[in-house]
Parts: structure tokens; C-alpha cells; sequence
């Protein structure tokens, strides 16, 4: 009976409620609220960048972290709490979108013809500098210049945090080298660099933040073996990873033909999942989708329509700049919204400059070293351009921000600086420098047909040369001979949907009609016929 009463009362109770005319349900849309509120705010702040008179005096990259700090001083204010750089959103949301741009519209011949320079530098170079960055801070620590405190750190300590602090960086890097336009060998080294040495900068991060769990005492010769086994294979396998994912979309776009509206999402979509795939397996996400739009460039855009070739241009290209703006912008609001800080003068001072004394000591050795066997030298001022090229950014924050050290705060602070740096200092200056030195810049016309069927013939006379002097010296030529002869009766086989053996002339001219064709997308009809 009682139980009779009760309901019949609750029941009561929910007749006489008032029907709610407006509901609030915030945490529902927060997330997706949040992501389309900073497209737009990376749209007001670039149309700001190109409206205001004064501001393109500065990088792009430098006004976007001051209307950061000036969004996160407002947020600050009003004690709002908002989502900002974090390393998951940035590793699988911002950066793969920006690698997957250059990767996909990278020179391939020219990255090949320069890739034992960018890999001496990449490689050999990021670990030069992260030995010897991490060393040079060690000793000042031991010395007590940093503070009774800080003289008990770590070697494996600092030389985790070297790994990070050596990483150039690729979106500040093609921030700052897309407007003062150098000449495109020195450009695609630099960025090249910058690209492939993320790649090691994260392998040796993690390597290193293994060890350092480990402690010194558990550290053996076996475990250095295997860091080094790692590194070869976090870093092969994401390049073998991307070129296996890029090989699929090419013989997935074979057969769009007749679905053609969906060749731009599938070879998006292919692309980033390559990155994906890779950092499930703990490879290198970055190598994997490089490589991944290095391998779909040569097969992906001779099977779309031109409309899709078009759509695939214009949607990397938005979202490479939009993520790479937002990027700047998290750094700025970050800034202010960071409360995680620990501020010692002599260490960030005696980073920053250990940074530079290394990096100008790196460049110049394996200069030295790839000059012996280059045919066109590294010059001395090209060489000061690449000194000057090694920024740092949203790769080392990141990366600093998961770190799980005792002295985590202190090396929060010091990144953070050290990204002020370069990219205020360094990425204001180095215009100026440029024009100073009288550094060549890059014509920004494609190559014309004689220029390209005279590369080809000059490689087929040095390759003439080499077998009649018995000489083995063009070893990249000898591979490049290799692989297109394979390529041209196996996988274009495979991978190509209307496969047409073409001489160099005719391949040109239809990559110059295919040009005329996406520019003139972008432009209105003039009206004449």
C-alpha cells in the first residue's frame, strides 16, 4: 500500500513539473565547439596578419604567438578555461596534416639528388647536438652555475632533455623559408633536415626517457644495443610503413575511376592513417607519412582527375596552414595558461647559447665532411643560412611537455624560451640577413622542358662515364636506374590506371598543361574567349 502511494505521489510531483523551454548542455558540444572556435580564431588572426599594415613586417609565425599571448591574457582574465597544447592533440591532430603537405609536394628528384647531406644532418647532426648540448649543461651543472640545486642533475637526465632541444623544427622552419624564399637546393637541405631529424629527435626522446626510468645503475651494454637497434628500427619501419600505405593508394585510386568524387578524401584520409598506423607499432609517425606522400606523388596524382588533383592541393593546403598556425598560437596561450614553471637565468641562457655554439660547430664539421664528396660545394654563406635555419618549436614543447622528470618545470621553461628565441629573434633577422649576404632566392617558375630533359641526359652521360672508367661513384644514379626500371615494368603496372610509356618531352608538357590547369582553378574567368 505504502508503495501504492509513493509512486502515485511521484507521479504527481512529475505531472506538476514545468516543461523547460531552454536547456544548456555545454560538456555535450565542448570538444567539437572548441576545435571549430580556434579554426576561426587561426582565420581572424591571419586575415589580421595580412590587413594590418605593419604586421607583415614581421614572420607570420612570431604575430601568431603574440595574438596567442594576447587570447591567453584574455582568457586569463575572465577565468576561462579553455583546451590548448597538449602532446596528444598536437603529434595526432596538428602536425601530421603539416608533414603530410610537404611530404606529398616535395621536389622528389631534388630530395633524392640531396638526400646523403640531409641525412648526414639529420642524423648524424641531431645526435652531435644532442650529445653535446646535453653534455656541455651537464658540466655547467657539475660546475654549481646553475645553483646548488640543479648541481645534482642527471646526466641521462640532461641528455634527455638534449634529445628535445636539438630537434629543428619543420613548422617554423617552412614558416619562416616560405617567405624569404632561398634558392631551392639550400631550402629542400634545411627542410629536408628539419623534416627527417624530428623523426630522430622523437626515437632518441624515447629511447632516452627509457633509460632514464631504468636509472644509471641499470643501464648495461646490452641496453645501449638495443637503443641503437631501436632507433634503426623505429625509424626504418616508419619508412616502410609510409611507402607500403602509399603503394595502397595508389592501387586504391586505380580503380576510382568511376567514383572519382571521393579520390580526394581517400588519398587524404590514406595519408594520415599512415602516420596513424605507424605510431600504433611505436614507428616513426613523422618518416611514415613523408614518405608515405613521397611514394603516393609519383603514382596518385597520374590516376585522379585533374578536379580531384586540384581538391587534394587545395585541402592539404589548408590544413597544413591552419594547423601550423595553430600551432603558434597554443604556444602563445600556453604561455600565459602554463602554471608549471620553474625559472632559472643561467640554465636557459647557458641552453640557448650552447644551441647556437653546437649548431654552428655541427654545420660547419659536416659541411666539411659532405663538401669532400659533393660536386657543388656547400658555400660559406649558404652554411651560415643553415646555422641560422636551426629553430626550434612545436615538436620540442610537445615533446617536453609528456616528460616525466623530476626537473620537468625547469626544462618546460627553458623550451619554451629557447622557441622565443629562434622564432623572434632568429626568424625576425634572418630576412635581413639574407638580403645582406646576397643569398640566392629561388625563381618561383617550375622547371622548363629543356631543364628537365637535360638533367635526364646529364645523368645518362655521367653513368656513361662511370662503366667506361669502371667507376662506381654515382651510386644514387645507379639506385635511381634501378628502381625506374622496376618501377616502369612492375608497379606503374600495377599501380597506374591508364599506364602510357611517355618520352620526357611529352611527360613535360603535360605537366605543364596539368599547372595551367590548378592555377587557373584558382582564378575567375577573364570574360574573353
Amino acid at each position: 500500500m505504502d508503495l501504492i502511494l509513493k509512486n502515485s505521489s511521484e507521479h504527481g510531483e512529475k505531472e506538476h513539473e514545468n516543461f523547460q523551454v531552454f536547456h544548456l548542455e555545454w560538456e555535450r558540444v565542448e570538444i567539437p565547439y572548441a576545435v571549430f572556435s580556434w579554426m576561426l580564431i587561426t582565420f581572424f588572426a591571419k586575415l589580421g596578419y595580412n590587413k594590418i599594415p605593419f604586421a607583415n613586417k614581421l614572420p607570420e609565425s612570431s604575430i601568431m604567438i603574440l595574438i596567442g599571448l594576447l587570447l591567453g591574457i584574455f582568457f586569463f582574465l575572465v577565468n576561462m578555461t579553455v583546451i590548448t597544447l597538449t602532446p596528444d592533440i598536437f603529434f595526432l591532430f596538428l602536425l601530421p596534416p603539416i608533414i603530410m603537405e610537404a611530404g606529398y609536394f616535395m621536389p622528389n628528384r631534388l630530395f633524392f639528388d640531396q638526400l646523403g647531406t640531409i641525412l648526414l644532418m639529420a642524423v648524424i647532426g641531431t645526435i652531435f647536438n644532442m650529445f653535446t648540448i646535453g653534455f656541455s649543461l651537464y658540466g655547467l651543472s657539475s660546475s654549481k652555475l646553475f645553483g646548488e640545486e640543479l648541481a645534482k642533475l642527471e646526466y641521462l637526465e640532461v641528455l634527455l632533455f638534449g634529445s628535445l632541444i636539438a630537434a629543428v623544427d619543420p613548422v617554423a622552419v617552412l614558416a619562416v623559408f616560405e617567405e624569404i624564399q632561398v634558392d631551392e637546393v639550400l631550402n629542400i637541405i634545411v627542410f629536408g633536415e628539419s623534416l627527417l631529424n624530428d623523426g630522430v629527435a622523437v626515437v632518441l626522446y624515447h629511447m632516452f626517457e627509457a633509460f632514464e626510468e631504468k636509472g644509471e645503475a641499470g643501464i648495461n651494454g646490452a641496453d645501449i644495443g638495443l637503443g641503437l637497434v631501436s632507433f634503426l628500427v623505429v625509424a626504418g619501419g616508419g619508412t616502410i610503413i609510409g611507402i607500403i600505405w602509399g603503394y595502397v593508394c595508389a592501387w586504391t585510386t586505380r580503380h576510382m575511376k568511376s567514383v572519382q568524387l571521393m579520390e580526394a578524401l581517400v588519398t587524404i584520409s590514406m595519408a594520415y592513417l599512415s602516420y596513424l598506423t605507424a605510431e600504433i607499432f611505436h614507428m616513426s609517425g613523422i618518416l611514415a607519412v613523408t614518405f608515405c606522400g613521397i611514394t603516393m606523388k609519383n603514382y596518385v596524382q597520374k590516376n585522379v582527375s585533374d578536379s580531384s588533383n586540384a581538391t587534394i592541393k587545395s585541402m592539404m593546403h589548408i590544413l597544413a596552414n591552419i594547423s601550423e598556425m595553430t600551432i603558434f598560437l597554443f604556444l602563445g596561450v600556453i604561455t600565459v595558461y602554463n602554471e608549471s614553471y620553474y625559472f632559472n637565468f643561467w640554465f636557459i641562457i647557458a641552453t640557448v647559447v650552447c644551441c647556437l655554439v653546437w649548431r654552428v660547430i655541427g654545420v660547419l664539421l659536416l659541411a666539411k665532411l659532405t663538401n669532400l664528396i659533393r660536386i657543388k660545394k656547400i658555400s660559406g654563406i649558404e652554411q651560415v643560412i643553415m646555422m641560422y635555419g636551426g629553430l626550434r618549436g612545436g615538436v620540442a614543447f610537445a615533446l617536453v611537455l609528456s616528460l616525466k622528470s623530476p626537473h620537468k618545470y625547469l626544462f618546460v621553461t627553458t623550451t619554451l624560451a629557447m622557441v622565443y628565441f629562434t622564432v623572434f629573434f632568429q626568424g625576425i633577422t634572418i630576412k635581413p640577413l639574407v638580403r645582406l649576404l646576397r643569398v640566392k632566392t629561388r625563381s618561383n617558375t617550375d622547371p622548363s622542358m629543356t631543364e628537365r630533359v637535360t638533367n635526364r641526359l646529364m645523368d645518362l652521360a655521367k653513368l656513361g662515364i662511370g662503366d667506361i672508367l669502371g667507376e662506381q661513384s654515382e651510386i644514387p644514379l645507379r639506385t635511381r636506374r634501378v628502381y625506374k626500371n622496376f618501377d616502369e615494368h612492375y608497379l606503374q603496372r600495377l599501380l597506374l590506371r591508364d599506364r602510357k610509356p611517355e618520352p620526357k618531352f611529352q611527360e613535360t608538357f603535360d605537366t605543364i598543361i596539368q599547372n595551367d590547369y590548378l592555377t587557373k582553378m584558382g582564378k575567375k574567368p577573364s570574360g574573353h574567349h
